[in-house]
């Protein structure tokens, strides 16, 4: 089954020889430039192209301009230094002169004479010359392939000069590939790549690797909103689609889509995510788990990842964000028709009581019934269409839901069970604290996602007089919630990190959290036993202070990287229970200070406590109360957005009863940290 991939995405390579196909909708300069680890190319002869079409083992680019190419790589003959293989996208002289004037072109990565293995359509160009199309590059011994689509509208050697190499050779070296592509490759240079590993294909064999006008653009507008409590989180989230085929008509659209530029003019963008696509002649594979494509006129088919972004994660994050949005929006807007309703009924009763006949001759009921009338009938209108745009988010939601990573998954998803003992290789750009949902539509959930790092710290409130759920729990019962919930989120910030990019801290002064505590203790996961006590306490804080210090100085110094040998350099989390018991004025201020100064430097802050029981301290704590964001381990409506007023409510997520998913997750995250140590 054939990857299609989005900019920024990437797709494992199960094979060392692979071919890449070009097909595109006029001639273009097919180029491979090898390059090191960090995107840098050695120098002139690190560039195969049409006048040197091999100069290193394993590495060839066509020898002429065409409008299909196919080749192949083996990557077992690519030398060790180089990392990374940029399939390159050049226009050659005496054609187009930008890539915005032609049909998107599509690469692909296949199998040997056989089906593709990922593919990617460079939408979204406009004034760009040449593009980096794809990369083939290495990972932990392994290769991928990313879809780039990085353009350049100075050309090539605007290309050149950024990958590495001097203003003067890149232009003298683009001039020289552009130069020979004019003409057609003799037969010398064909057999020139034979034997080092790279085999030429006939132009007419790569007929069926590429898909010429489907194109993907960027859309015109975005869409923000928060993916957590609406205050604490902002952020873009935009849809991209496919341009059809010339002439071919569209869901949504005012009339038939004018043909392609010389065609009839320029062509006519429809915001569709490639799934939805119509009017092919062959029907897109359906998403996973989502319902059959719409017809004509009628909604479009969720499908998940339809945002924009970099990467899967990226965009799975932006849709969440924009469905919080959707939502705001579409009960904003009902609200305020039953408001307007409710303000018209108040003046027609009125006009309809100030005259005095009606009172007296009774003359007046009709008018009040046509108005209370009126007003369930405008209701009814708002109602409608809010019923129509949630079931359409629900329908949305049920699609993402378990496409989400585990990151943003809920911990009773099945991510959960197929995450692979190796930990992961990047840390994630977000995490999941729990879900929103308004009184309109208890049953529509969208996750509630902070970005990471954590720009605030969180503090859980296990006080009973926070909220109504909470006085109408048992102390007891609320302080484990509260307590299970830190661990819950600890565990998965362990598990959703890369092996020792992430140590957590435990100040437990009384030893209260034992038992929440277990599953990260007898584990071996967190950077120490937990602090007991007020010695404990105070040698924690000492420790993490001292790290805040030397890494602010060693950033205002200019060198990051000159630490002493005992600071630990993995993102820091102190989770405090049971603030403030065993903590003086000293450690007090440390934990101010560690909420003011920590997260710029990579400490972060989870407080397990109930506000009341720190009155003492009277205003003194009101700053720290304020960096946090405040969660509970109860649903509660405390959280508000800025942009409609909102109060949403909000549920955590915790591993379901008498699940182990919390200990399996933390038992991996386990093996990961033993295996990645030298």
């Amino acid at each position: 089954m054939t990857a299609e991939l989005v900019r920024g995405q990437n797709h494992p390579l199960s094979r060392t020889r692979v071919e890449i196909g070009i097909a595109a909708d006029t001639p273009v300069l097919a180029l491979v430039a090898a390059c090191d680890d960090t995107g840098r190319m050695a120098g002139p002869g690190a560039l195969a192209h049409p006048g040197a079409p091999t100069v290193l083992p394993g590495l060839a680019s066509p020898a002429e301009a065409a409008g299909v190419h196919r080749f192949a790589v083996d990557l077992e003959a690519v030398a060790a230094s180089v990392h990374q293989l940029r399939v390159v996208l050049a226009l050659p002289p005496g054609g187009p002169a930008r890539f915005g004037s032609v049909a998107a072109p599509r690469v692909a990565v296949a199998e040997p004479g056989g089906a593709d293995l990922a593919g990617f359509a460079l939408a979204g160009l406009d004034a760009e010359g040449a593009v980096v199309a794809l990369e083939v590059y290495r990972r932990q011994g392994a290769w991928k392939v990313r879809a780039v689509g990085q353009g350049y509208a100075d050309g090539l050697p605007a290309l050149l000069a950024d990958a590495g190499l001097t203003a003067p050779a890149a232009a003298a070296l683009a001039s020289a590939a552009l130069a020979a592509a004019a003409g057609p490759a003799g037969a010398g240079a064909a057999a020139a790549r034979d034997g080092a590993g790279i085999t030429a294909v006939p132009a007419a064999a790569a007929g069926t690797h590429g898909l010429p006008g489907s194109q993907e653009t960027p859309p015109a507008g975005t869409a923000a909103g928060p993916a957590g409590a609406a205050p604490d989180a902002v952020g873009p989230a935009t849809v991209p689609g496919p341009v059809p085929a010339p002439g071919t008509p569209y869901a949504g659209a005012p009339g038939p889509v004018p043909a392609a530029d010389g065609a009839g003019g320029p062509p006519t963008v429809d915001y569709v995510h490639p799934r939805r696509r119509r009017g092919t002649s062959e029907p897109p594979e359906p998403a996973p788990q989502a319902p059959a494509p719409a017809a004509p006129g009628q909604a479009p088919v969720p499908v998940a990842g339809d945002a924009t972004g970099w990467t899967m994660d990226e965009r799975l994050y932006n849709q969440v964000w924009g469905m919080f949005e959707d939502l705001a929006r579409a009960v904003a807007a009902y609200r305020s028709a039953c408001e307007f309703a409710d303000s018209r009924l108040d003046r027609e009763l009125d006009a309809a009581l100030s005259d005095p006949r009606h009172r007296l001759s009774g003359a007046g009921h009709p008018a009040r019934d046509a108005a209370r009338a009126r007003r369930d009938e405008l209701a009814a209108q708002a109602r409608s269409v809010l019923d129509r745009d949630l079931d359409q988010l629900a329908a949305e939601a049920a699609v993402v839901e378990p496409a989400l990573p585990a990151a943003y998954a809920r911990w009773a998803s099945p991510v959960w069970q197929d995450t692979p003992g190796a930990g992961p290789d990047e840390a994630p750009m977000a995490l999941r604290l729990g879900d929103l949902h308004l009184p309109e539509r208890p049953d529509l959930r969208i996750p509630m996602l902070v970005r990471l790092p954590l720009e605030r710290g969180l503090w859980i409130d296990n006080g009973r007089t926070g909220s109504e759920a909470a006085m109408a729990t048992d102390t007891d019962r609320l302080r484990r919630a509260a307590m299970d919930m830190a661990v819950a989120h600890a565990a998965r910030l362990l598990a959703v990190h890369p092996a020792g990019r992430y140590s957590v801290h435990v100040i437990d002064a009384a030893g209260a959290g034992a038992a929440s505590l277990a599953p990260l203790v007898h584990a071996g996961v967190l950077a120490g036993p937990p602090a007991a006590g007020a010695a404990g306490v105070t040698e924690t804080l000492e420790r993490l202070t001292r790290r805040v210090d030397l890494v602010q100085m060693a950033v205002r110094a200019g060198a990051p990287e000159e630490l002493p040998p005992d600071v630990d350099t993995a993102e820091q989390l102190l989770i405090v229970h049971d603030f403030p018991h065993g903590f003086d004025d000293r450690a007090v201020t440390r934990l101010r200070y560690l909420a003011d100064e920590g997260p710029a430097v990579g400490v972060h802050l989870l407080m397990v406590a109930d506000r009341d029981e720190a009155s003492a301290y009277g205003p003194l704590l009101d700053p720290l109360w304020r960096k946090l964001m405040r969660l509970t381990p109860v649903p509660d409506d405390h959280l508000a957005d800025p942009w409609v007023g909102h109060a949403w409510t909000f549920e955590p997520d915790l591993p379901p009863a008498g699940s182990l998913v919390l200990d399996q997750a933390v038992e991996r995250a386990a093996r990961a940290r033993r295996h990645a140590r030298p």
